[in-house]
């Protein structure tokens, strides 16, 4: 069986439990037009200056994760409206429940004649659960994933074994990620799985989610990162879901505070 493409112009309907049952089973799910062309071009740009910004921090491009933002997040703008798109938060619920939160929200663009940082066979997870699922990812490309541009590899099935599979098994038998700019590929953390390389002369760009437990600690503390940003009008759902409602109180105050201005509250399953 392959790998699920559910989609549907219009009023968008999401098949929750057919999601559900080939995440599960295979390991992933590709929804395609998750995101709206005009919503593309503006991410995409917005995505193209905070790597710049990177590149600023570092002082250099000769840095293993070049062509990575750590958190897209500290740049505002569309990076913040994401969350606010049921395309891509109804199926992250569905598997994590409503109060789940970002381990991470990253970027996985790939240079010019080059690969990046996740062009080995790997998981995103290294904790193996059986039938327990502690992170997933969603890769939305923001430009079309093709062979030549290094669509990612992944082998279906294998978030069910906790070995790594040998490496000609794993090219023999992986599918390629070749979808559309703006569709997602849902993933469980453990599916085994390696970017390819970019053998064109044009930059490969995508949003990169890894979403978790909202009792697990995030890759780095994101509302840390975003304090002193100008949140006003950020959704309540975007605010939780950047683990805003899941931080360890700091102080008496903070742990008796009414429950409307706690920074650790309670979200329904």
């Amino acid at each position: 069986m392959e790998t699920s493409k559910i989609s549907k112009q219009g009023n968008w309907l999401f098949d929750e439990d057919s999601f559900v049952n080939e995440f599960n089973e295979t390991g992933s799910v590709i929804i395609e037009n998750v995101l709206e062309g005009s919503f593309i071009e503006r991410i995409k740009e917005e995505l193209k200056l905070a790597l710049e910004k990177e590149v600023q921090y570092h002082g250099t491009t000769d840095y293993s994760f070049y062509g990575y933002v750590l958190v897209n997040a500290k740049y505002g703008g569309a990076f913040l409206e994401l969350f606010d798109n049921e395309k891509i938060v109804k199926p992250i619920n569905a598997i994590l429940g409503k109060g789940s939160i970002a381990y991470s929200y990253t970027s996985s663009s790939m240079p010019p004649e080059k690969g990046n940082d996740s062009s080995h066979i790997h998981v995103d997870s290294p904790i193996y659960i059986p039938n327990y699922i502690l992170r997933m990812g969603v890769i939305i490309p923001l430009t079309d994933f093709t062979v030549d541009n290094g669509a990612t590899y992944y082998l279906p099935y294998s978030h069910l074994k906790e070995e790594q599979p040998e490496e000609a098994e794993f090219y023999k038998n992986a599918k390629r990620l070749t979808i559309k700019a703006g569709s997602a590929w849902f993933f469980n953390t453990r599916l085994w799985h390696a970017g390819g390389t970019n053998s064109t002369n044009d930059w490969r760009h995508a949003i990169t989610l890894n979403m978790c437990r909202p009792w697990m600690k995030q890759r780095v503390d994101i509302p840390g990162i975003m304090e002193g940003m100008d949140l006003t009008n950020v959704s309540e759902s975007t605010l939780q879901k950047l683990g805003f409602y899941s931080q360890i109180p700091k102080s008496y105050d903070e742990y008796w505070a009414p429950p409307e201005k706690r920074k650790f509250r309670q979200v329904s399953v």
